[in-house]
């Protein structure tokens, strides 16, 4: 009967090797040499194989046979039984107990385990449940030995589905202005006005679903989240019914959706022009003006704004939508402030923000804010010059002139998250120089305490400069938190693309998050993307 075992070193055909032999006149070792580069079977070798044989053995003939390995048998021991090993495994199930593994080491003369073996060693160090029969079957009659084996796998918790608010209004109205067969487009018919009657339902509740519990290959249970009950998004002018399932119109007027809020508007009316027969305009809900906004007066509204006429030099400012059914011609001082779309079939000279989209014929000379997209269409699709700032999408026909004015458009950053994002980091270089202002006060107070020198006004002041202390230091902590979450915002945030129907001129500058390009000569018909640290041009269909 013999022994076979290599060097060190698995897996090259080229090490040495050794075997030991029982025989009735004694146990012996051959060493065989390596070939090449291979490496040489090593003394601790063969006497780890000889203490797990249990062979009572002579070490200086060991060592002989290891140094000259020469092919040649050499007697190690006298004669004695082979202590014959069967194949055994390694358990281990994972610090979740989601996963189990094992590792089967081969027999030494012994025999392979057979499938009832192998499950009773699992199931003795606690592997009751997911068993893969197929791999057992496998690994039983085909054994793989000195490898990690997944031999049973838990069955994850399954969360249970959040209940979910059904809207019963056009939450996705598409405000997209009609282009005539001639190109120009109608800013008139855009219907974007939604009316409701009191009592109407707007929203309803789709309960939530139950987890589905997991199991470990412990056969212990996993407990799952069960689905959290959706919300109603009230706002204003709406009510709960009684179940709180149902949320209902308060009034007839104009539903809207605006930061995540449903309410109902009563429209004010302007039959004719702001001016100075109207003065300013505040209002809670919707204003519609049938005429135009002269300069110098403000609108302000919490739903949307709509204007028939032109606007001049105004201030309008909504939490919902703003609605130009002609345009804007704001003199360098005009100002549109959105907290949803703005919607205009053109704007001059003028202060532009809105949280949404922005969509108009022709966008000139302005400063413009966008959270989303700017989709410039009909028959010019123009934007020259300015400043332009949009969060995802610019969509034009021309961007620029062939007098290569001046345009700067940016995009794929929020600005407004851009914006806070400067005010987090300035409040804190201010606060953390006012720490330092008060930390040195507490220090002078402390050796005027230490030196017993504490009048009562100073001893008030101690306690003010410690309470300003622990105040700047709990904002600063928030707003440290809040740094890092924009920051992270920002850079998931910086793609964005800008697409070109036309013409974009040079005289152009294109910022794509941090990327930059200055347009240096006439493009068309082709989509501006960032690619790594490189704004790219390709294909319109990009």
């Amino acid at each position: 009967m013999s022994d076979i075992g290599k060097g060190s070193s698995y897996g090259n055909a080229n090490n040495g090797f050794f075997e030991i032999q029982y025989k009735e006149n004694g146990v012996f070792l051959t060493v065989h040499p390596p070939m090449g580069k291979g490496k040489a079977v090593e003394v601790s070798d063969v006497i780890d194989r000889l203490a797990k044989k249990k062979v009572s053995y002579d070490k200086e003939m060991v060592e002989l046979a290891v140094e000259r390995a020469t092919n040649t048998p050499v007697k190690i021991a006298e004669p004695q039984e082979e202590l014959k090993i069967d194949a055994s495994i390694n358990v281990n199930i994972s610090a979740d107990k989601m996963k189990a593994t094992m590792v089967i080491k081969p027999p030494d003369g012994g025999k392979m385990l057979s499938k009832d073996e192998i499950m009773g060693i699992l199931k003795s160090n606690g592997v009751n449940y997911g068993i893969i029969e197929s791999t057992l079957d496998t690994v039983s009659k085909y054994p793989v030995y000195n490898e990690i084996i997944v031999i049973a796998e838990g069955t994850p918790p399954i969360n249970g589905q959040n209940g979910k608010v059904d809207f019963h209004f056009d939450l996705t109205k598409e405000r997209k202005p009609i282009v005539l067969e001639d190109g120009r487009v109608d800013f008139r018919e855009l219907n974007l006005i939604e009316s409701v009657t009191k009592g109407q339902v707007l929203c309803s509740l789709t309960p939530p679903l139950p987890g589905t519990p997991g199991r470990t290959v412990e056969n212990t249970e996993v407990p799952a989240l069960d689905g959290k009950p959706g919300v109603l998004p009230k706002g204003k002018n709406v009510e709960i019914t009684e179940d709180g399932q149902n949320l209902i119109a308060g009034m007839d007027g104009q539903v809207n959706y605006i930061e995540g809020k449903v309410s109902v508007f009563a429209n004010y009316e302007v039959p004719a022009d702001v001016d100075n027969s109207t003065g300013n305009i505040s209002f809670i809900g919707n204003v519609i003006i049938r005429g135009n906004v002269l300069s110098g007066f403000t609108v302000e509204a919490g739903g949307n704004v709509e204007v028939l006429g032109v606007v001049e030099a105004a201030v309008i400012r909504a939490d919902g939508d703003i609605i130009l059914r002609r345009g804007m011609q704001g003199l360098g001082k005009g100002i549109l402030k959105s907290g949803g779309d703005i919607i205009a079939r053109y704007i001059e000279n003028s202060i532009i923000d809105a949280k949404g989209d922005i969509k108009a014929e022709a966008i000139m000379h302005s400063n413009v804010k966008c959270g989303n997209k700017l989709e410039l269409s009909g028959k010019k699709g123009l934007l020259i010059g300015g400043k332009c700032k949009v969060g995802r999408e610019i969509s034009a026909k021309v961007i620029g002139s062939y007098l290569a004015t001046h345009t700067d458009v940016e995009v794929g950053t929020d600005p407004q998250l851009k914006e806070r994002y400067k005010e987090i980091r300035d409040e804190i270089q201010k606060l953390e120089e006012d720490l330092v202002k008060t930390e040195q006060a507490i220090a002078i107070l402390k050796k005027l305490e230490a030196a017993g020198k504490m009048s009562p006004e100073k001893q008030e002041l101690m306690v003010k400069s410690v309470r300003t202390k622990i105040y700047h230091s709990n904002r600063l902590n928030e707003l440290k938190e809040e740094l890092v979450v924009t920051e992270q915002r920002l850079q998931k945030e910086a793609n964005g693309k800008i697409k070109v129907f036309d013409h974009i001129y040079p005289g152009t500058k294109v910022t794509i998050g941090t990327s930059m390009l200055y347009i240096k000569e006439d493009l068309q018909y082709c989509t501006l993307y960032r690619d790594g640290a490189d704004i790219k041009i390709g294909p319109i269909d990009k």
